[in-house]
């Protein structure tokens, strides 16, 4: 059994000698302790606390816990020694910081603080272990369990028991959730880590909690950038989000993994718009919907002047900046690839796009224990890669050589946010050849322009290149795998949107009174789009990717060639950047209209033949258009 010098106490039952004690004791409280830091406990039964020789206690004595609230719970003396006490304390008191007091009749002296923390069982462990515990279930102590501190690792043994020799420079421990159970939870989280609390050489004691579940078909849903700030009317636009998602994405057992910039930064503070605040509102949203969170750039505290120090928060209050999980077959990892080690404490954020080097040795680490047969999707916030024409990318992730080597032997499949557009990279672009087995999947944010489309044009919101916003829907069947993109409001066989370009036309007209700088970037708009495109189609397949078809032909049943191309999305400039320019008049407004990738443009032979558009995705669904032409170009045919 540890004693008061260790700073966590443990579960013990003590013999009872109470001893000859006057019947109403006068005689003052004379007692010598030091309380613990965290008293682990399991529910029902007692707990010995170690005392002085000099102490004197008796049996009619009352241990009273004073929480937060300033409600106290009383708790009775069961044995007494020589040199401890045992006392119960009662069913319904809740873990967390105590006030404790020993009262004696009338009288009641403060014996300090100390933290209560309930266990499943209770155990001796190794000399120099830091953090240990148990892993079970309701059917009992789970075995093979992996256990992280973000540095080292542990497994549970056949009794469910873990130690770590942590130093605990990251101050959690998370369990990688093995496959047929899921954590408990609070809320939409998953309670799979926990911070570490005490001395980096005091050992605490962290069990974990498993519900044994059938995974063998479920759906994760993912969801990118949503930049909630309480601004834009973000919130009320988001009640559309969740709206759909509980109408559309929850069929059977489903997941939720977000992919990082749930939040704004500078809005934490300038709009009181922080994590709490959001887990409030996805909370409100979502019922039996547990949700994994990584780490975006947005999601850091700018006001830190350290790597660690901006993500505090984030782990305070979400989850680990990286961890790994396992739902089914599948193993998930999440990492945290933007790297605050040059901020300064000023709105600079001057971050980098880079995985912290010391993620790798624990990726590699975490990899160990997994078969190279089982898939691996793997979350991060910034992408690897990064679209520099109509079918070729660029390295975007600064150390994403590193990356790529460690996860080679497995079949990967990952998943990005940030950029708020959308496109796929796979082993036919050159930036993945050596890695056939590896894809990319950067994602469209749910808050598309960060929410401004939306606000400008109501029932317009769309990202800056185009794309709905919205979420992913991938339904999994043992290690088999269909994703599909699914657009807030739309029905799941819109995956594109057409426009005749003979009736797209900007002019500077368009603005009235435009000036300055917004002149030349207004402009790039009017010569794209000047209404004499003869007979040019413009397709954009916002989820495109190189094993998808997209065919075209006329009503005479005539093929017609559809060509990559990189485009601005009509719609966007007219629900979202016209209505940003006519505000701003001389300056470039934020989150305009970006040229992409993923258009298709055709050539028609006339301005009247009408088109049957065909777009067939890797899994041979078909989603098809019947183009009547000539197709007028107004914000009510596209809105929804």
């Amino acid at each position: 059994m540890l004693t008061a010098a260790s700073g966590l106490f443990v579960v013990s039952c003590g013999d009872d000698n109470k001893g000859n004690e006057p019947e109403n004791p006068t005689d003052g409280i004379k007692i010598e302790l030091t309380l613990p830091a965290t008293l682990s406990v399991v529910k029902g039964e007692p707990c010995t606390l170690q005392m002085g020789a000099s102490s004197v206690i008796y049996s009619s004595d009352i241990i009273q816990l004073q929480g937060s609230d300033g409600k106290l719970v009383n708790c009775t003396i069961s044995a007494i020694t020589s040199d401890s006490f045992t006392f119960i304390i009662p069913d319904g008191t809740p873990e967390g910081n105590y006030r404790v007091y020993l009262k004696r009749g009338t009288e009641r002296k403060q014996l300090g603080s100390m933290n209560i923390k309930y266990v499943t069982a209770v155990w001796t462990p190794s000399e120099g272990t830091t953090v240990y515990g148990t892993v079970s279930s309701a059917e009992g102590p789970v075995a093979n369990v992996v256990i992280s501190d973000g540095v080292d690792f542990a497994v549970t043994n056949a009794e469910g028991r873990y130690e770590l020799r942590s130093k605990k420079a990251y101050k959690y421990v998370f369990m990688s959730v093995p496959s047929g159970y899921e954590p408990k939870t609070a809320g939409i989280l998953p309670i799979n880590y926990f911070p570490l609390t005490a001395a980096a050489t005091t050992p605490e004691n962290i069990d974990f909690s498993l519900v044994k579940v059938d995974q063998s078909n479920y759906r994760v849903l993912f969801f990118g950038d949503m930049h909630l700030a309480n601004r834009t009317d973000d919130v009320k636009q988001f009640a559309n989000f969740a709206a759909d998602v509980n109408a559309n994405g929850k069929k059977g057992k489903t997941y939720a993994i977000t992919l990082g910039d749930m939040t704004w930064d500078i809005y934490w503070y300038d709009n009181n718009f922080q994590f709490a605040q959001y887990l409030d509102l996805m909370n409100r949203s979502f019922s039996n919907l547990m949700v994994y969170h990584t780490i975006g750039n947005h999601d850091n505290d700018y006001k830190a002047k350290n790597n660690f120090d901006a993500k505090n928060d984030f782990i305070l209050s979400l989850a680990p900046n990286y961890y790994s999980f396992n739902i089914g077959d599948v193993h998930y990892v999440v990492l945290d690839d933007i790297d605050c080690s040059g901020y300064d404490g000023t709105t600079s954020r001057k971050y980098a796009e880079k995985i912290f080097v010391p993620q790798l040795q624990w990726l590699a680490k975490d990899l160990s224990y997994v078969d190279k047969s089982t898939p691996v999707v793997v979350t991060l916030h910034a992408p690897l890669f990064y679209a520099n024409g109509a079918s070729t990318f660029k390295t975007d992730l600064q150390n994403v050589a590193e990356l790529l080597p460690v996860l080679k032997d497995y079949k990967v499949h990952f998943v990005t946010g940030h950029t708020h557009k959308s496109y796929n990279v796979n082993s036919t672009h050159s930036v993945l050849k050596d890695y056939p087995d590896f894809m990319e999947h950067n994602q469209t944010a749910v808050c598309g322009d960060w929410w401004w489309s939306g606000k400008l044009t109501p029932g317009a919101l769309t990202a800056h290149d185009g794309s709905p916003a919205g979420y992913s829907i991938w339904d999994i069947s043992g290690k088999d795998f269909k994703w599909i993109y699914k657009g807030t409001g739309l029905n799941e066989n819109v995956q594109f949107r057409t426009y005749d370009l003979n009736n797209v036309k900007f002019t500077q007209d368009d603005i009235p009174g435009i000036s300055g700088e917004a002149v030349a970037s207004w402009q790039r708009y009017c010569t794209a789009y000047t209404g004499s495109q003869t007979n040019k189609v413009l397709i954009n397949v916002w989820n495109y990717d190189p094993e998808w078809k997209v065919t075209v032909t006329t009503e005479g049943g005539q093929t017609l060639e559809a060509k990559p191309v990189m485009a601005y999305d009509p719609l966007h400039i007219k629900a979202m950047s016209m209505k940003r320019f006519q505000s701003t008049k001389s300056s470039v407004p934020n989150f305009i209209t970006q040229s992409w990738c993923h258009f298709f443009e055709v050539t028609a032979p006339d301005a009247d033949t009408d088109l049957t558009i065909t777009v067939t995705d890797r899994f041979g669904r078909t989603f098809t258009e019947k183009m009547e032409r000539p197709r007028a170009f107004d914000l009510e045919s596209y809105t929804w």
